[in-house]
């Protein structure tokens, strides 16, 4: 009894440990794509998706003998679902981080805890608490604060677009993490192959929308194989780690951190100015999602 206690409390460890560096990685995803500005958004996710796919090649774990086959319609599922899902974020939001100022567009991105958290209770339970309702509505607010200034101002701005790219690069982590949650799916031993469809993906997207480009710089090259290799592979690998420890509920409300650990690495590295309505903002994410997760 006393080893298999201790088994857990080491399990949980773990698995704090591996949601804590998932957060701290994604946090620097803005930071990370203004230093490679000069790529294009579509262009940008595609490397990073493919860095990533190389990046987790070795991490991946093997299957076991005696783990269930997944059926046919599983596969489908995995292999074509989730890669679109993955595209939909990581080119959501890098166009979004394009289009609108960095650190609004990645405190929107970053509701998507929230979302994740309004699915799967719904998922759970068939309902709402009025909590959670409480908490999105609070979490959503704080975006709310960001985005009344260019609503006021009136007009369809290249603001605007980014900050519904940057919602709907939300919506679809959300459902990435709601995936992730499917037993059976194995998410963190496919997915070496799961990025390389999903940069295959955003890649034939960028060549659609965006022709072909120069050469970028060696600084972009760098800051692309970062964003790979950190946001879009170990971190991927461990908030699927994450997702699978008993504690998945307590751990996942980490990633509430998010948008306050971006907005200020964006501040102290001179991309953002300060400015009051960030902290408010970053707060009321804040306080809404750890309301909504009571």
């Amino acid at each position: 009894m006393h080893d298999q206690a201790s088994r857990l409390a080491r399990g949980s460890w773990h698995g704090a440990g591996a949601a804590g560096l998932a957060v701290v990685l994604w946090a620097l995803v803005p930071l990370l794509v203004s230093a490679a500005g000069e790529l294009p958004p579509l262009r940008l996710s595609a490397l990073a998706l493919l860095a990533g796919a190389l990046g987790t090649l070795p991490m991946a774990r093997g299957r076991h003998q005696g783990d269930a086959s997944p059926t046919r319609g599983q596969d489908v599922i995995v292999h074509a679902g989730v890669p679109m899902l993955v595209a939909g974020a990581v080119g959501a939001c890098f166009t979004s981080l394009s289009l609108a100022p960095p650190a609004e567009a990645a405190l929107i991105t970053y509701t998507w805890p929230v979302l994740f958290l309004l699915a799967s209770r719904w998922r759970a339970q068939g309902h709402l608490p009025l909590a959670t309702l409480g908490g999105a509505l609070l979490a959503f607010s704080g975006a709310a604060l960001l985005v009344a200034p260019q609503a006021v101002a009136g007009g369809f701005s290249g603001a605007w677009r980014g900050y519904l790219l940057a919602l709907a690069a939300a919506l679809c982590w959300a459902l990435y993490s709601l995936a992730c949650q499917v037993p059976g799916y194995q998410l963190g031993e496919r997915m070496p192959h799961l990025l390389l469809i999903a940069s295959l993906m955003t890649g034939g997207a960028s060549l659609w929308l965006e022709g072909v480009s120069a050469l970028p710089s060696s600084s972009a090259l760098l800051a692309t194989a970062a964003l790979g290799l950190g946001p879009y592979g170990i971190a991927m690998l461990a908030w699927d780690r994450a997702l699978s420890d008993p504690q998945a509920v307590r751990l996942g409300n980490l990633a509430h951190a998010v948008p306050v650990l971006a907005t200020l690495f964006l501040v102290l590295a001179g991309v953002t100015a300060p400015d009051w309505r960030l902290p408010v903002a970053a707060v009321l994410v804040l306080a809404g999602s750890m309301t909504a997760s009571r």
